[in-house]
């Protein structure tokens, strides 16, 4: 029988990604991290959010690293980047969308499993989303991407830290991400800009 590992090691691990995404990409010199409440954002969302994702909204705060890769959070001024109102707006619209006879990606198949976006590609309107499935740690919980303007989905087994690592850093297998310097400007493929820089709020 294999022994799980307690969750405070899932956390740890969860968290190895953060210290080299800042030295890829450092965080604005006056973080712009907000002091979110997470208990209730937790409460909203009905499910216990990621340590990493908390970390990187404690580091960052919400913003847009190399140039595209949005990370939404609680709180945001400008609802499109708030992931309390993302994620209700988003149950909207695949809701319509599997209504209207559009396929749901197999990973759906489970009972209970649902998704909550956590990133959001600027321009190709690609969403990033948890695959929140019962039983799974969020610490485990895989990356799904939804393209922006039609019906694919991809799914990448990390964590939310791990793929803006691994895209910042050029190593990332997402076919999304796979010409990422045709698509980025250099003076932006390892800078990170707050919410509060681009909105001016």
């Amino acid at each position: 029988m294999l022994i799980q590992p307690p969750s405070d090691i899932r956390i740890a691990r969860s968290l190895r990604h953060i210290e080299p995404l800042e030295r890829l990409c450092p965080p604005p010199p006056l973080s712009s991290g907000r002091d979110v409440k997470w208990a209730a954002v937790e409460e909203a969302l009905g499910v216990v959010l990621p340590a990493d994702y908390k970390r990187l909204v404690r580091t960052y705060g919400g913003g847009v690293f190399a140039g595209l890769l949005w990370l939404l959070e609680p709180g945001c001024p400008d609802a499109m980047y708030d992931l309390v109102a993302q994620a209700a707006e988003r149950d909207e619209i695949l809701a319509k969308l599997w209504d209207m006879g559009e396929d749901k990606p197999s990973e759906l198949d489970e009972e209970g499993v649902r998704l909550v976006p956590w990133g959001y590609v600027e321009g190709a309107g690609h969403v990033l989303y948890w695959l929140v499935r019962p039983g799974v740690e969020p610490e485990e919980w895989t990356v799904i991407l939804n393209e922006g303007r039609g019906p694919l989905w991809e799914a990448t087994p990390v964590s939310c830290s791990r793929f803006v690592h691994d895209v910042v850093a050029g190593t990332t297998t997402s076919y999304y991400f796979s010409d990422l310097d045709e698509m980025v400007d250099p003076e932006d493929r390892n800078r990170f800009l707050s919410h509060t820089q681009i909105l001016g709020r």
